[in-house]
C-alpha cells in the first residue's frame, strides 16, 4: 500500500474529521477502560489509542475494539501508540489496530508499518524531525510534547511545510485545546487531561474539540 493510499484513507480521515484522538495509558483494571471508553464514546468521542507501554496492552487494544464494535453509532478507530520497535508493531496489528503512533521518528518502523498497509504517526519535536517523518511516509506527525513548543509553533511550521500534517499531542487539555485545532493542527491528542478528569468535563472536552473541528 502506498503513502499517499494511507493518507487519503479511511483512517486518516476519521482522524481528521473528528479531531480528537484519546490517548488510554495504562487505565487499570480492563472493565475501568472499558467503562471509560463506552462513557467518552457517549461522548462523541471516535478515535482511541491503546498505549504499548503495558503488559496487557493488546488484550486491551482488542477488548476495546470489541467493545466498540458491539455500538450502532460507529464506526469507531482503535490505534496502538507507544510504538518503539517491530515487535510492539507486530503485537499491534496483530490485535487489529488501525492505526500506530511512536513518541519519536524511526524511519525504518514508519517503512514497515506502511508497506504492510497500517497507518503510522510518529513522533517529532523540530521542523527537521517533522520534514524527516513526512518524508519517510508518515500518516501524520505527532508533535511531542506539544505542551513544550504550544500553539504558535504549530502555526509557524505550517507556514513554509503545509503539507505535513500534525496531530500535537503531550500536555493537552480543555485550555489550549482549541488554540492548537486553530493553529491548524490536523487533530490532537489528549490523554491524562481526559482520564483524570470528571465524566461532565471529559464530556465539556470532546464537545469543545468537534466544536472547533466543525468551524475549521
Amino acid at each position: 500500500m502506498t503513502v499517499d493510499t494511507l493518507r487519503r484513507g479511511p483512517v486518516a480521515e476519521a482522524i481528521r474529521r473528528h479531531r480528537l484522538v484519546v490517548v488510554l495509558r495504562r487505565v487499570e483494571p480492563r472493565s475501568a477502560l472499558l467503562d471509560l471508553v463506552a462513557e467518552l464514546a457517549d461522548a462523541g468521542a471516535s478515535v482511541f489509542e491503546v498505549t504499548f507501554d503495558a503488559p496487557s496492552a493488546d488484550a486491551d487494544l482488542v477488548a476495546v475494539r470489541e467493545r466498540l464494535g458491539a455500538r450502532t453509532d460507529g464506526p469507531f478507530v482503535v490505534g496502538a501508540g507507544t510504538i518503539l520497535h517491530s515487535g510492539q508493531l507486530g503485537a499491534a496489528r496483530r490485535a487489529g489496530a488501525d492505526f500506530a503512533v511512536a513518541p519519536l521518528l524511526d524511519p525504518d518502523l514508519v517503512s514497515t508499518s506502511v508497506a504492510q498497509g497500517l497507518p503510522f504517526i510518529p513522533g517529532a519535536f523540530s521542523p527537521t524531525e517533522a520534514a524527516g517523518a513526512w518524508a519517510a511516509g508518515a500518516t501524520f506527525v505527532k508533535l511531542f510534547p506539544a505542551s513544550a513548543l504550544g500553539p504558535t509553533f504549530v502555526r509557524e511550521l505550517r507556514g513554509p511545510m503545509p503539507d505535513v500534517e500534525l496531530v500535537p499531542t503531550g500536555g493537552i487539555d480543555a485550555g489550549n485545546a482549541a488554540a492548537f485545532l486553530e493553529a491548524g493542527a490536523a487533530a490532537i491528542g489528549i490523554g491524562g487531561a481526559i482520564v483524570r478528569a470528571s465524566a461532565a468535563d471529559r464530556r465539556a472536552i470532546v464537545t469543545a474539540v468537534r466544536g472547533a473541528g466543525m468551524t475549521r
